[in-house]
């Protein structure tokens, strides 16, 4: 079960499609604190999520800025991921849930054990830590961008 609206987010450390760590208490630093859209998709190269990524892509400037950082998480290894988003142009944060493979996933209460990926699931953390929105779609559901955008005009 997904992590409810009001629970602290759990913290943690990846490495990026560069190689490079994320921990998400970065986004916590006072004077620099930015409202975090994290979110996890099963798969590099698939349809579905390659088209929601796309998405984002294509309205960057609304999901990463001052205000808000995108964090998009999948079990893919940081190579598969490097290959992906230079192939698709994403300049946002492609983390790596390899290993522990789906720890983060797990975490958030949307890894699926039989399918060994993390399911669709989304969550806005405010610049305090929180989970103030949240969202979870079955593999083949698509999400809509808008409705990130919706809450983080409220934060």
């Amino acid at each position: 079960m997904a992590i409810e609206v009001g629970t602290p987010a759990p913290d943690f450390e990846l490495k990026d499609n560069h190689g490079r760590t994320v921990r998400l208490s970065e986004f916590r630093i006072p004077g620099d604190a930015r409202n975090v859209v994290l979110l996890f998709y099963p798969f590099a190269f698939t349809g579905v999520c390659t088209g929601e990524l796309r998405a984002l892509r294509d309205e960057l400037p609304k999901f990463v800025n001052d205000d808000v950082q995108l964090l998009a998480v999948s079990t893919d290894s940081i190579h598969t991921l490097r290959v992906y988003a230079e192939q698709e142009g994403f300049e946002y944060p492609l983390l790596s849930d390899f290993w522990p493979h789906g720890e983060v996933s797990r975490a958030y209460g949307v890894f699926d054990e039989d399918k060994g990926c993390a399911v669709r699931g989304t969550f806005v953390i405010d610049k305090e830590g929180v989970v103030r929105w949240t969202v979870v779609n079955g593999l083949p559901d698509a999400r809509d961008l808008n409705d990130y955008l919706k809450v983080l005009d409220t934060l």
